[in-house]
């Protein structure tokens, strides 16, 4: 009689580019598998850095103007800092080899 199908968890699954502890990204430079970025309306923000609270990898934080900036060698392009933007001031854009 056949074993019943077992859905794998993520512990079955293969070590490979994933994120194993909060904050790894640091050492993985995983802005390479980015497929959007987020970019800022200057003239929409209020600057009131709701962006850099909501970045889970702390890739964005407030520029010398006090103008949100993101590090791309890190940002995974999820989107959360565009969500989380009270404005509307931040879009995703696709990125171009």
């Amino acid at each position: 009689m056949s074993q019943p199908f077992k859905i794998p968890g993520w512990k079955d699954m293969p070590i490979g580019m994933d994120i194993d502890e909060p904050g790894c990204a640091r050492r993985n430079r995983t802005g390479d598998w980015r497929s959007e970025r987020p970019v800022w309306d200057e003239a929409k923000c209020v600057q009131c850095g709701v962006c850099t609270v909501f970045c889970p990898e702390g890739c964005v934080r407030m520029d010398t103007r006090g103008f949100p900036s993101v590090d791309l060698e890190y940002c995974k392009g999820c989107g959360i800092c565009v969500n989380e933007c009270v404005t509307g001031c931040i879009r995703m854009q696709m990125e171009v080899e």
